[in-house]
């Protein structure tokens, strides 16, 4: 079973903001006192934090899946629902947080470092804080906003001054073990080395970190063995030590081709630009020649060592078995990699941007899509799609506040200029899963248009195609009043010119003849 996990995609989901409540307040004498509903809490966020106890991602890779809680719904007596808390998720130093498409969103260095992978959901208001001097009582709530999903690829990039590199079996692991206290696995067959090792050297009073990349071999750029999995892992590095093997066994290997092969594979490595903008092989590099305790071994490195000296790079002939030249090699890591140090910029704490919304910014654009036989008018806009999934589509009156809402932030005026004619299909969000419907200008809604709590009688299709206008009251009233009064003149002329008869004298009349 793998102990050690470098890289995995991680897939996240925050919480769900909580609804929002609509409630009227009763009591003894007082049966309206008004709205009470309270809102609905934040859901909780997805974060990653670096945690000094976390060395690998294994966790990760048994269970990609984590989502954070709900926020609590809302209630009476203005009771708002309680925020869910966030779910941090614990990452080692040095991960590298990407978008799936390979961009960089965080560089997670030093204890305490933080990314918000995915922002919660807002609470839905409740009628409470949606009531005003016109909508004294909503008969509505907001509903609790969607928590963000996304999915984030996690890369353990080690933090380390100095990098090992060389062919299984060169001795990376055993100068590791001989120049610090770390205790790998080491064995006289390649690849024992399956994961990186860290290592803290310590040469008078300097203290700096190294670090190998095990399964180097010919073609580990292109996936080859196991470089390609770790060499990530040296692009924090600062400098590079080359460990040439000098008493290996195989007949096709000597310490001057492997130097070529390695080089070659640093130079073919494509490294983050974020993390670190100078190449592999253009870093500051050193030669180790290892194994001079063997006979052979020592040979072979007097002979090579001219040809090396021509490449410009420092040489040290050393020996793990013996700790031959081994001081020698640490203190002059440690003056590499303290020039290093004092070429990097000093951190800064990072400036507080402010970034005001422009005030031509309308917070949304509109877009007529013709795509074949499809013609609509798209809507986007971060707040306008937020309305949109906090509103309660099976009450009117919400979706009449709603109307408002849009109207108001000018999304009709932008419809209009647009080209868009009533009946027009109107999306607002993505086409798939955004909200879809015929468009019919509305005007604004006043006091007068609050039906009972809960409706709209915008809503009602027979009332709003036949609503009348005051003036076309006040007109039809008029009209019925002089209808009245010409009825009454009529009686009054047909009664004095005597139209009118009693029909019980008519009878008698009749009987008398």
């Amino acid at each position: 079973m793998a102990s050690f996990v470098d890289r995995v995609v991680l897939y996240v989901t925050a919480g769900n903001g909580g609804h929002g409540v609509a409630s009227v307040h009763r009591e003894k004498f007082k049966p309206l006192g008004g709205p009470d509903g309270g809102n609905g809490g934040r859901g909780g966020s997805v974060v990653l934090r670096v945690d000094p106890q976390v060395t690998t991602l294994l966790d990760y890779h048994h269970g990609p899946h984590r989502k954070a809680s709900n926020g609590a719904q809302g209630a009476g007596d203005m009771r708002h629902g309680a925020n869910a808390p966030d779910l941090v998720l614990g990452v080692p130093n040095g991960t590298i947080v990407k978008s799936p498409s390979g961009e960089v969103l965080a560089d997670l260095v030093g204890d305490g470092a933080e990314y918000v992978a995915a922002a919660g959901g807002r609470g839905g208001l409740g009628n409470a804080a949606l009531a005003n001097t016109k909508r004294k009582a909503p008969g509505f709530a907001l509903l609790g906003e969607p928590g963000e999903e996304a999915s984030v690829l996690l890369e353990l990039k080690s933090i380390a001054d100095v990098a090992l590199v060389g062919y299984p079996s060169a001795g990376k692991s055993s100068l590791i073990a001989a120049m610090s206290k770390v205790r790998p696995k080491i064995a006289d067959y390649p690849f024992t080395t399956l994961v990186p090792n860290l290592g803290v050297v310590e040469a008078g009073g300097a203290r700096y970190t190294i670090a190998d990349v095990p399964g180097l071999i010919e073609g580990a750029s292109e996936g080859k063995g196991l470089g390609h999995d770790f060499l990530r892992h040296i692009e924090r590095c600062s400098v590079i030590a080359h460990v040439l093997d000098t008493a290996t066994l195989e007949s096709d290997r000597d310490p001057l081709r492997d130097l070529d092969v390695i080089s070659g594979e640093l130079r073919a490595y494509s490294t983050d630009d974020a993390i670190n903008g100078v190449p592999l092989a253009e870093r500051p590099q050193i030669i180790i020649l290892n194994k001079v305790d063997v006979p052979d071994g020592r040979d072979l490195a007097a002979m090579v060592r001219p040809e090396l000296e021509e490449r410009g790079m420092r040489i040290f002939e050393v020996s793990a078995v013996t700790h031959e030249g081994l001081r020698e090699l640490s203190f002059a890591l440690a003056d590499m990699v303290a020039e290093e140090r004092a070429k990097a910029p000093e951190l800064e704490a990072a400036p507080i941007v402010i970034r005001p919304r422009a005030v031509d910014d309308s917070g949304f654009t509109v877009t007529h899509v013709r795509d074949g036989a499809e013609d609509y008018f798209q809507v986007r806009g971060t707040k306008v799609e937020r309305w949109v999934k906090q509103t309660n589509f099976t009450n009117d009156e919400a979706v009449g506040y709603l109307a408002d809402r849009l109207a108001r932030a000018g999304v009709e005026e932008a419809l209009f200029k647009a080209g868009a004619v009533p009946g027009s299909e109107v999306v607002i969000g993505p086409r798939e899963g955004g909200m879809v419907f015929d468009w019919e200008p509305t005007m604004m809604a006043g006091a007068e248009l609050l039906g009972a709590r809960g409706s709209d009688l915008r809503l009602e299709q027979h009332e709003r195609a036949e609503r009348a206008t005051r003036a076309q009251k006040r007109e039809e009233l008029k009209e019925r009043y002089e209808g009245r009064a010409a009825a009454r003149r009529e009686l009054d002329d047909e009664r004095g010119a005597g139209h009118w008869t009693d029909p019980a004298r008519d009878d008698q009349d009749l009987e008398d003849e």
